[in-house]
């Protein structure tokens, strides 16, 4: 195959074909959206309403991508990321019967 492209000529090889594999990332991200999160099925008439769908999609898959990034490649997920905060000593939740 051959690429054609206008980027500088002092430009390292590993860049220019990391730019290069840029174009099938983006791609597959696209058919993700569209399968996955439901992109390709707006049906109105309006571009206000599109570009509302669009930005819900966009959100929901970029919420999905940092999920995925979570989990490990093997193994089970650990039931808590972060450790529970500490309460303090003289805490005491809003409408509790216990006496300040």
């Amino acid at each position: 195959k051959y690429w054609l492209a206008t980027l500088p000529e002092t430009i390292g090889f590993r860049p220019l074909v990391d730019l290069a594999k840029l174009r099938w990332r983006i791609e597959r991200d696209y058919q993700e959206l569209k399968q996955e999160v439901g992109l390709g099925h707006y049906e109105g008439r309006g571009w206000r309403g599109f570009h509302h769908h669009a930005t819900l999609c966009i959100a929901a898959y970029g919420f999905l991508v940092a999920e995925r990034a979570t989990i490990p490649p093997s193994g089970p997920r650990p039931a808590t990321l972060l450790p529970a905060p500490r309460l303090p000593d003289d805490y005491r939740p809003r409408g509790s019967a216990v006496a300040a």
